[in-house]
Order: C-alpha cells, then sequence, then structure tokens
C-alpha cells in the first residue's frame, strides 16, 4: 500500500506537527514499507501456532510471604540517630 504525501500531511497536522517537503518524502516511503511488512506478515498461517503468553520463559518471581514482628516503639526511638516529638529527626535538604 503506498502512502502519499497528502496523507502524510494530514496526519502530521492532526498531531500538530510542521514537516519540512523532505520530511513528508522520507515518511511518505518509510509509512509505506511499514505497510508493505505488515502485509506481508498477515500473509504466514499462524493457525496453528498458540498465542505467546510471554516471549521469555517466566518463573514466579514473588517470595513468600511470612509474617513477621516489628520493631517496638522503644526500639524504634533508641535505633534512630535522632529523635524528637515521636518523629526521627534528618537533615535538612531542601532549602
Amino acid at each position: 500500500m503506498k502512502i502519499n504525501a497528502e496523507q502524510v500531511k494530514h496526519v502530521a497536522k492532526l498531531a500538530r506537527l510542521s514537516l519540512a517537503d523532505e520530511e513528508v518524502t522520507d515518511f511518505s516511503e518509510q509509512l509505506s514499507s511499514i505497510i508493505d511488512y505488515v502485509e506481508k506478515l498477515r500473509e504466514l498461517d499462524t493457525d496453528s501456532v498458540p498465542p505467546a503468553e510471554y516471549t521469555a520463559e517466566i518463573k514466579n518471581v514473588f517470595r513468600e510471604d511470612f509474617v513477621h514482628s516489628s520493631l517496638s516503639a522503644d526500639e524504634f526511638v533508641r535505633l534512630a540517630p535522632n529523635f524528637r516529638d515521636g518523629h526521627i529527626v534528618v537533615p535538612k535538604i531542601i532549602e
């Protein structure tokens, strides 16, 4: 299928793009090549090919979830380098 310059200009206008005449010619050729390739792919018989869920072999990447006890408030205060009024005090990074 041949994409002509008018079609490229129409799509460029819809996308609010300004294209030079050279770009219109280049895009016309490139888009025509892409559509020709897709048409060629449509000729392939894929009836016996199962749909691909993934292109690479993937195993369950999630770890098992375990319930653990968390730090007590006293432990948390003890581990914080600077703790005031129920908050960890950190250096100011934004002026």
